[in-house]
């Protein structure tokens, strides 16, 4: 059996090399790394969804009065998230591309009388502050923000800011919203009942790093090593933010969350998808069971001692060493700053 695999694996590298031999061969062997990594890191997902499906569970509270911000919202695992803020009685405002779709999804949810939806296109900073003002010139308290919002893949591309796109929707887009709403954040949380913010992040990170010297990937690109960093760059500043709250003791927690392997069409247009669409029904999880682990992040009030954790399955999920390595967060986090144009000394300053 082991002979059969090395050897499929063996012509599958093979056949990466011949399909993209005008390159480099020092480029190809890195991303065929990566792609083996990668699945490294989504075999084991699985297995830790297996294995811990029973903890995968949540409780909703009754959250009436409080107010929750979402990015995306409009498909797949987010559209349940919002169920689930729904359902525990929450004022939802989400920011997606099509806010007019709002009015269809509020109609299929219960308490849906209680979501509305501001235009957000996260490619755009220009976009995501007009969409914070919005949300602001509303509600000036916010008892939570999450996240979610995200894209997986693709060709090169690059925002109108400059930006490659991987690292503008899922990381920096994100990153400047927090900063933005963090002020209505800080008013609605106290010391008994913290604010949060939640960054929906991947067990995709696991092979990845930040590229400091060319985060936008402008001399290599490799659409699964920026998937990797952009999701490793949005657990790492969840934990280097919340750091700083709680050394400023500030009433506001951030945890980031791997939702589990999920069937969603995040994984459209990817081989795995293509040759194996059966096995995405049969063995990931439900865009409903994704947004569990998303909810328990929410509402879990044991979480309030473990502010900056990463969560996989309602438990504490394994994380790369390079996102623990506190000097590598702080390096990011003002990479972070400087690539989004805010002072680092006045994150979340606004007013």
């Amino acid at each position: 059996m082991s002979v059969i695999i090395a050897s499929a694996v063996l012509s599958a590298a093979a056949f990466y090399w011949y399909v993209n031999r005008d390159k480099p061969i020092k480029h190809i062997l890195k991303e065929i790394r990566y792609a083996l990594d990668m699945q490294g890191a989504g075999a084991g997902g699985l297995i830790d969804d297996w294995i811990n499906v029973s903890r995968n569970r949540i409780a909703l509270p009754d959250a009436a009065g409080k107010v929750a911000v979402v990015t995306g919202g409009a498909r797949g695992i987010g559209t349940e998230v919002i169920k689930g803020l729904l359902k525990a009685n929450m004022r939802v405002i989400i920011g997606i591309r099509n806010p007019e779709l709002v009015h269809k999804l509020s109609e299929s949810m219960e308490n849906g009388q209680n979501l509305e939806a501001y235009k957000l296109d996260l490619k755009s900073l220009k976009s995501v502050k007009e969409f914070a003002d919005n949300v602001l010139h509303k509600y000036p308290k916010i008892n939570l923000l999450v996240n979610n919002a995200g894209i997986m893949y693709g060709k090169y591309e690059l925002t109108t800011d400059g930006f490659e796109s991987q690292l503008a929707v899922n990381h920096l887009g994100h990153f400047y919203l927090t900063h933005l709403l963090l002020p209505a954040l800080k008013k609605a949380g106290n010391l008994c009942e913290p604010s949060r913010f939640v960054n929906v992040t991947s067990c995709g990170h696991y092979p990845g790093q930040i590229y400091f010297d060319d985060i936008n990937m402008k001399e290599h690109y490799d659409e699964t090593a920026a998937y990797a960093q952009s999701k490793l760059a949005q657990l790492m500043t969840a934990r280097y933010i919340n750091k700083i709250m709680e050394e400023n003791n500030i009433p506001v927690k951030g945890y980031s969350v791997h939702p589990g392997i999920v069937n969603t069409d995040l994984f459209d247009g990817t081989v795995f998808k293509r040759v194996f669409p059966w096995a995405m029904k049969l063995f990931f999880k439900t865009p409903e069971k994704g947004a569990v682990s998303i909810l328990f992040a929410c509402f879990n009030k044991e979480l309030q001692k473990r502010g900056g954790l990463y969560i996989s399955n309602c438990i504490e999920g394994i994380s790369n060493r390079f996102s623990k390595n506190l000097e590598y967060q702080k390096k990011l986090f003002e990479l972070s700053c400087q690539l989004v144009g805010i002072d680092a000394e006045n994150f979340g300053n606004t007013e």
